[in-house]
């Protein structure tokens, strides 16, 4: 943990294609921290892992990753039929649990919404958030946010207790207000030629499947069954973080 590289002021890079800025109170790792810090935490490491940005009392944090799946069309952001994505994602996840049970891990139960999906064409974002169950009874909140580019989306997860979740959303929006994609990789710098994803709006939240996912052992990272244990570990993350604050610069 002490050795953990953090940017706390100005602006830091992400993955080399983005950048965010860093407000005083904040600190952000870089992709190899990130990592690190994952595996810490107990979650599956996809090497995606572009950066991690919290609150210097580590209250909570933001997980960004890439998935270059090329330029998603944002053509069906007035057809988001919520109910229908629902019910997607809730047979997705009876097939995807007969891959869980074969593995041996906890299966998940879909209980709905607490943010029904939501795109907003100036800024190229879709958001929104569900509650899950595990087989284990613990019940997990997923926080959302898939920012658009050129060649791929940005992934960007909360992780929170959900009785958090209203003092903090508004901070964490503040934050992704401070995000930008390089003018090269940006949503609107598409040309003809360019990958297009096989998939829109609604696919990126039903996840192409996640029958697939628990095929490819990433279910387990879509869905952050262990965001409990995180939360659980809060008060000595904080302890081990108080009173060290090193500053570093990702490469931008």
């Amino acid at each position: 943990m002490k050795s953990i590289r953090w940017t706390t002021t100005g602006d830091a890079g992400i993955g080399g294609m983005a950048k965010i800025h860093v407000p005083q109170g904040y600190r952000v790792a870089g992709s190899d921290d990130t990592q690190k810090l994952m595996e810490l935490y107990g979650n599956i490491v996809s090497g995606q892992e572009l950066a991690y940005i919290s609150p210097d009392d580590m209250s909570w944090f933001a997980l960004f990753e890439f998935d270059p799946v090329g330029y998603v069309k944002d053509d069906e952001k007035d057809k988001l039929n919520a109910d229908e994505i629902l019910k997607q994602l809730k047979e997705g996840q009876k097939a995807a649990n007969e891959q869980l049970t074969q593995r041996g891990q906890p299966t998940l139960e879909v209980l709905g919404w607490k943010k029904p999906p939501f795109y907003n064409p100036a800024t190229n974002n879709l958001e929104w958030a569900i509650r899950l169950r595990s087989s284990t009874g613990g019940e997990v909140l997923n926080y959302k946010t898939k920012i658009l580019g050129r060649h791929g989306v940005m992934d960007v997860v909360l992780v929170c207790d959900e009785s958090q979740m209203d003092e903090i959303l508004p901070h964490y929006q503040n934050l992704l207000a401070g995000y930008s994609f390089k003018k090269e990789n940006s949503y609107a710098s598409f040309v003809k030629g360019d990958k297009v994803a096989e998939y829109g709006l609604t696919g990126l939240i039903v996840g192409g499947g996640l029958l697939a996912a628990a095929k490819s052992g990433l279910l387990t990272k879509l869905f952050k069954p262990l965001i409990v244990g995180v939360v659980a570990v809060g008060a000595f993350i904080k302890k081990i973080f108080t009173g060290r604050t090193g500053t570093t610069k990702d490469s931008l």
